[in-house]
């Protein structure tokens, strides 16, 4: 038996008399993209790559701060996805709980949050006595306000993932970073991870791009303070590439970088997908040796904090690409092939 609709064409099938639906062709997609303040551009090229205006949705604050939120449309039964990344300050991961919430309440079927850079994920343990585990905090909020599934790019720890019990969906930057390092056919390239816990990512994006790899160590003394203590790799008379996930205050990266350079190192390239840049971060990288630094736009950086030496990248078609697969239940792995080894 065949039924035939506007747009999509189902085929059903008997099994022991129950109809079974199977897809001929790919649904379009009217799942529903709403955005919160922190990075309305990035929000903007996702709904266009899925050929969708962004949702209504009108947020303010009340005179002394608290912020409210709603929206402007119809969600009930719908497909929503919120875009919100959760840097500083603390106001953007409140109104993506506040937005979760609402639309909690306003019976949307299924409620994703699209979040490009997960905040406090640096805090995952307890490394000392009588402090908070504030990733496990997050997710815990924003299980509790409403949403059914998380989707978010280059953890600083992926195994925030396992913080959660529901669907999670983790991205990988270098998707797009290796692309774009590739087409500049550097020679004699060395990938280097800025410390220990980087080197599964460092590994992945030399296998991919067949160069060798290096490391160095680093040694925290106090908040936002490291020392690069060790390197372990041959970087003389070649060109390097750095790859991190967020740039903070920039103070281990030109440590580690000053290293590079003492080792003979030519060009300096970094990747990194989070332009965190607190502090005097742009201006140390801007009187630094590095010859480029690539980010994406998971965090918004206004034209006036970026610098000649910066290049951003859109994540906005990865973004894209996975709530689309999200929202016709196909698997998001498919967008990181194997063949290489895991991406992370």
């Amino acid at each position: 038996m065949e039924m035939t609709e506007i747009g999509e064409i189902f085929v059903i099938f008997f099994v022991r008399n129950k109809p079974k639906v199977s897809w001929i062709m790919d649904r379009p997609f009217n799942g529903k993209i709403f955005s919160g303040r922190s990075n309305p551009e990035l929000a903007k090229k996702i709904a266009e790559c899925l050929g969708q205006p962004l949702g209504h949705v009108v947020t303010k604050n009340f005179s002394d701060g608290e912020i409210w939120v709603k929206y402007e449309e119809n969600i009930r039964g719908t497909d929503v996805f919120i875009i919100q990344p959760t840097n500083a300050p603390a106001d953007n991961l409140m109104e993506l709980l506040i937005m979760l919430d609402a639309a909690r309440r306003a019976s949307a079927h299924r409620i994703t949050a699209v979040i490009p850079y997960f905040g406090y994920a640096r805090q995952d343990r307890k490394d000392q006595p009588r402090v908070s585990i504030t990733a496990k905090l997050v997710a815990n909020l924003i299980v509790k306000a409403g949403a059914d599934r998380v989707l978010t790019l280059d953890l600083h720890a992926p195994q925030i993932q396992g913080f959660f019990d529901i669907p999670f969906d983790h991205l990988y930057g270098a998707a797009v970073f290796v692309e774009n390092i590739a087409k500049m056919k550097l020679e004699d390239l060395v990938v280097v991870s800025p410390d220990i816990g980087g080197v599964h990512l460092a590994r992945s994006y030399a296998g991919r791009l067949k160069t060798e790899l290096a490391l160095l160590n680093k040694k925290r003394i106090e908040h936002n303070a490291c020392v690069v203590t060790e390197f372990i790799g041959n970087v003389e008379n070649k060109n390097v590439l750095i790859v991190d996930d967020l740039i903070d205050t920039a103070g281990t990266l030109i440590n580690g970088v000053e290293m590079l350079k003492q080792k003979g190192a030519k060009n300096i390239y970094v990747s990194c997908t989070h332009p965190v840049l607190s502090g005097n971060a742009i201006e140390r990288i801007e009187n630094s040796v590095i010859t480029k630094v690539f980010f994406t736009d998971s965090i918004h950086l206004p034209p006036e904090r970026r610098t000649a030496k910066m290049e951003i990248l859109s994540v906005a078609s990865l973004l894209a690409d996975a709530i689309s697969r999200i929202h016709d239940e196909k698997s998001i792995s498919d967008l990181f092939p194997q063949k290489d080894g895991p991406m992370h």
